[in-house]
């Protein structure tokens, strides 16, 4: 029944995963199926999922330990804390929350889940966090962008002789997606080396990857090939080394183990 609520680890899960209760409404919306979640548009497949239950976490086990220390670092991303780090004489690069490169030559060895999870500890920490705070929580502090939903909508208002009510939609979906990516505060890309795209497709999406290394927001890449390669999508070298700069690379192995939600 609460599977898909952030905060059923928090205590008494019947009374936080309640519709009645304003905090999960915040979270879930009345009906479980809208609020800040939902305007993350994590993928139905994973929305819910968190570190601590995650069904990656056994296989995965080495980089999940490591993931619970980086998720500690998601506190930062409020003022009262960045202020205690630089009064203990952190610099501004030593304070802010890094992004990751999650990579895997084959598909289904969790790198999407493992995505998913952290996008959701972000929220959760985000929310909860600004509530402690009293500060009103953002309506989207984090967003999900998959890189090949993105494709298909970029094709479906692309193609000749699409009928009006078929391309505005896509069309307004997709640049919706675009600023959603660029300007949210921590964003998932998904799939980040499409290898089939056109020219077209390809400038804008890495227009968002520029907009967001270039003002260092964290964001959590998935690929499917090592970020030295990145070059060989991009087609330059440039972006793909600011990337490689401000980007930790987390390899995951493993075969896939796709069919069980991973």
């Amino acid at each position: 029944m609460y599977e898909k609520c952030l905060l059923r680890n928090l205590g008494d899960s019947d009374k936080l995963c309640s519709p009645l209760n304003a905090i999960y409404i915040g979270l879930h919306g009345h009906n479980g199926k809208g609020g800040r979640a939902a305007l993350a548009e994590v993928p139905e497949d994973y929305s819910g999922v968190l570190l601590h239950d995650s069904p990656v976490r056994e296989d995965q086990a080495q980089i999940y330990e490591s993931l619970e220390k980086y998720v500690q670092t998601f506190d930062r991303q409020f003022a009262d804390v960045r202020s205690k780090l630089q009064a203990e004489g952190k610099s501004d690069n030593q304070i802010r929350i890094k992004s990751l490169y999650l990579w895997s030559r084959s598909p289904g060895t969790g790198k999407t889940t493992t995505a998913s999870a952290l996008l959701n500890e972000y929220l959760l920490r985000h929310y909860l966090g600004s509530l402690k705070r009293k500060i009103t929580p953002k309506q989207r502090p984090c967003y999900f962008l998959d890189a090949n939903l993105l494709q298909t909508h970029y094709n479906t208002f692309n193609r000749p002789k699409v009928p009006e009510d078929i391309a505005e939609p896509a069309s307004r979906m997709y640049y919706n997606a675009l600023e959603y990516a660029k300007h949210t505060d921590f964003v998932v890309i998904d799939d980040l080396a499409t290898r089939s795209a056109t020219e077209g497709f390809r400038d804008d999406l890495h227009s968002v990857v520029n907009y967001r290394v270039s003002n260092q927001l964290p964001t959590v890449y998935t690929s499917n090939i090592p970020i030295k390669e990145l070059p060989l999508i991009f087609g330059e070298e440039r972006l793909a080394d600011r990337i490689k700069d401000m980007t930790q690379p987390i390899h995951f192995e493993g075969e896939s183990k796709r069919g069980k939600r991973n």
